[in-house]
């Protein structure tokens, strides 16, 4: 008699369970959607494995709108973490988003619920077919963000932070030597704003570009890219502390400073070895744990790239939006703190420390800053002046650097950071 117990499943199923697993990683486990990928995707490959992070992803982007959706045709609402709810948002997110024709989109979700409700999935999904469904325009964020980012910066940002986590990103490069970035420009395509980077709308694989395998050139987020411009030409030596995967410490190296590159992250650490190897750049890499690694001696210029919550970078990683809490922001908030207070004395008298966070929480950003200057009377803001910083991302009044979502809108838009810039004196 033939064996049925191991029988491979249907053709497009171990994708949408991969998609499972990565959801349910996120939204009952609370990790990223990147550290979740290896263990949720290793029994598919290739386009699978794709298809699996592009569900998931996706699904985070619209959570709230896919629930709203779902509870309008149910008499009561199914639990949050309940498969039924789980395969009917992975069901409408393919047919609503990724363009996947209905039959397949729930004949591949129905398996998931095994055991479960199938009738009342398919049920609510054909209900909600039927009745022509439709996504808002802009995504709803889940409501306690918006509670916060709305009391911190005002419904208009919330708004642009809806219209920007429905597009997709455009791809930002930093040009390894500033005076080629028009010459890159006529080779790819795309606008820069100015020198040493380019925006890129449609384009190919990354590693398949001109330029990629000779190091001309690396991705990063024109806020990204801010920290380390504030920095100017290489003067010196200079610390990048919580420096992988390393596109600070790039920028750093071909701006002509000796870098010493600091990062607890081993796996971390690896790439950015890998991204120096590829753009023939030097810096000393130590993979330690900055609240208990020093340097030998004092530096000219320090650049402190904290741990943070991540929230400025929702629209490439949707899930900071559901797995990031007010315990979490204020755990990263005191790590901070304490890094910021212990790498100040590293700073040679006379020199420079950079301060920056991908976060749009003030408490990872303005908060820090308050508190740090209210117990360092030898520190003060050397303000950024406007012509270093590109058309649409303006200095704040006290010369520190905020990108906001709505910020260069119209060009794409930018990732949420807090940036300053301080001398010692």
């Amino acid at each position: 008699m033939p064996d049925y117990t191991h029988a491979p499943e249907p053709l497009g199923v171990p994708a949408r369970r991969a998609a499972l697993r990565l959801l349910d990683a996120v939204l009952r486990r609370g990790e990223s959607l990147e550290s979740a990928l290896p263990a949720a995707t290793r029994a598919i490959h290739g386009p699978d494995r794709g298809l699996a992070h592009a569900i998931a992803a996706e699904t985070l982007r619209r959570l709230p709108d896919l629930d709203a959706m779902i509870d309008s045709v149910t008499k009561t609402n199914l639990p949050d973490d309940a498969k039924a709810r789980m395969a009917l948002r992975i069901a409408l997110v393919q047919v609503l988003i990724l363009g996947t024709p209905s039959h397949a989109a729930i004949s591949t979700v129905l398996p998931l619920v095994d055991g479960g409700p199938r009738k009342l999935v398919h049920g609510v999904f054909g209900t909600l077919f039927r009745a022509n469904m439709l996504l808002p325009e802009v995504p709803t964020l889940p409501a306690p963000v918006e509670l916060r980012w709305e009391a911190a910066w005002g419904e208009e940002m919330v708004d642009a932070a809806g219209r920007a986590i429905a597009q997709v990103p455009p791809l930002d490069l930093t040009i390894a030597d500033p005076s080629e970035t028009e010459g890159w420009r006529e080779k790819l395509g795309g606008e820069s704003f100015m020198p040493g980077h380019l925006r890129l709308g449609d384009h190919d694989s990354v590693p398949d570009m001109a330029g990629f395998g000779d190091g001309a050139w690396w991705v990063q987020d024109i806020a990204a890219s801010l920290p380390a411009r504030l920095l100017g030409k290489g003067e010196g030596h200079v610390l990048d502390l919580c420096a992988a995967p390393g596109g600070k410490t790039l920028q750093l190296a071909s701006a002509g400073w000796t870098v010493t590159s600091v990062d607890n992250s081993q796996s971390r650490i690896k790439r950015l070895r890998e991204n120096l190897y590829r753009t023939h750049l030097k810096a000393e890499v130590v993979n330690a744990d900055i609240l208990e690694w020093a340097p030998t001696e004092p530096a000219d210029a320090i650049l402190i790239d904290a741990p943070c919550s991540a929230t400025g970078i929702f629209r490439r990683h949707p899930d900071v939006l559901h797995r990031v809490r007010p315990s979490i922001i204020a755990e990263t908030a005191a790590l901070q703190a304490r890094i910021f207070a212990r790498a100040a004395d590293w700073v040679k008298p006379g020199g420079t420390l950079v301060y920056a966070t991908c976060s749009l929480e003030p408490s990872e950003g303005e908060a820090q800053l308050d508190a740090f200057l209210s117990a360092r009377s030898d520190y003060t803001i050397a303000p950024v002046d406007q012509s270093e910083l590109p058309a649409g991302i303006t200095p704040t009044e006290t010369g520190t650097i905020r990108t906001l979502p709505g910020m260069l809108a119209d060009q794409g838009g930018c990732d949420g950071f807090f940036i300053a810039r301080l001398k010692r004196s």
